[in-house]
């Protein structure tokens, strides 16, 4: 098989310890501009963009939200929502704790206030929230037929683990929750990830592509389908278990350039 696409995840697998590119890796990227570089993470497009335009790959698509938008410029390849009476609910359930929870959909990223939460959210991603009453976003969404991409829920790990007992008993069937860190609980369509969108995408915009022809970087659950899927999986030596056991290789840890290192010693 051939790698002839590469994709990546970005928190914890591209970025360095400031959360930015490293010269190193914006070097590896660039040497193999000849094959399609694209970026996979649950972030929105606007907290993805910037890391394109550092890569010179801007002109290629994004998957976002762990496969619930796949974007190409301004157009929308595909959507995938949460319900919005099931994000109400836990929006409602959030109300009663001390969770913060932010509502995204497409380019929209809304937050009930600047909290310590949202202030390091928006800090790590470059990306500003709008300050607005949930409740009022979610009658706007409402009426204008939307649902949300992610809803992402912050706060203490025992308060976390009461959402995810409660999204189980009522909403397995609809959403999953991704924990990317003890504090941090994403919630996507649990009939998306990112190996359903980057099949979709690669049907769609790559039709000569199957996924044995694609390279994989990640380190967390939400990548774990997907480096188990691709023809080379591989997982950054900060990786959890089980996306190292889902890998075919693994490489040095997100801190200390482990996609670059990998990149420059793969005959790509």
């Amino acid at each position: 098989m051939q790698t002839k696409l590469i994709c990546s995840d970005i928190d914890g697998t591209l970025l360095n310890k400031d959360r930015e590119l490293s010269t190193k890796t914006i070097a590896a990227i660039k040497d193999i501009a000849h094959m399609p570089f694209i970026l996979i993470s649950s972030r929105m497009p606007q907290s993805m963009e910037h890391l394109q335009e550092e890569l010179d790959i801007s002109h290629l698509p994004l998957i976002c939200y762990n496969g619930g938008l796949i974007v190409d410029g301004e157009e929308v390849v595909q959507s995938t929502e949460i319900n919005l009476d099931t994000t109400k609910a836990l929006v409602d359930f959030c109300s009663d704790t001390e969770i913060h929870s932010s509502l995204y959909h497409g380019r929209e990223w809304y937050v009930p206030g600047m909290d310590f939460w949202a202030n390091r959210e928006s800090s790590n991603t470059k990306v500003k929230p709008v300050v607005q009453d949930l409740e009022i976003t979610l009658e706007n969404w409402k009426s204008e037929g939307k649902g949300a991409h992610k809803i992402m829920c912050m706060g203490e790990p025992a308060e976390l683990d009461a959402l995810v007992d409660f999204i189980e008993n009522n909403y397995h069937d609809q959403i999953i929750g991704y924990r990317s860190k003890p504090t941090y609980l994403e919630i996507s369509p649990k009939s998306i990830s990112k190996k359903t969108s980057l099949e979709t995408l690669l049907n769609l915009q790559y039709p000569e592509l199957g996924l044995h022809n694609v390279m994989a970087f990640g380190d967390n659950y939400n990548d774990v389908d997907m480096l188990n899927a691709v023809g080379v999986g591989v997982a950054v030596e900060n990786a959890i278990v089980e996306a190292k056991d889902a890998a075919d290789h693994r490489t040095a840890c997100n801190i200390e350039d482990g996609v670059a290192l990998f990149l420059e010693g793969f005959n790509v």
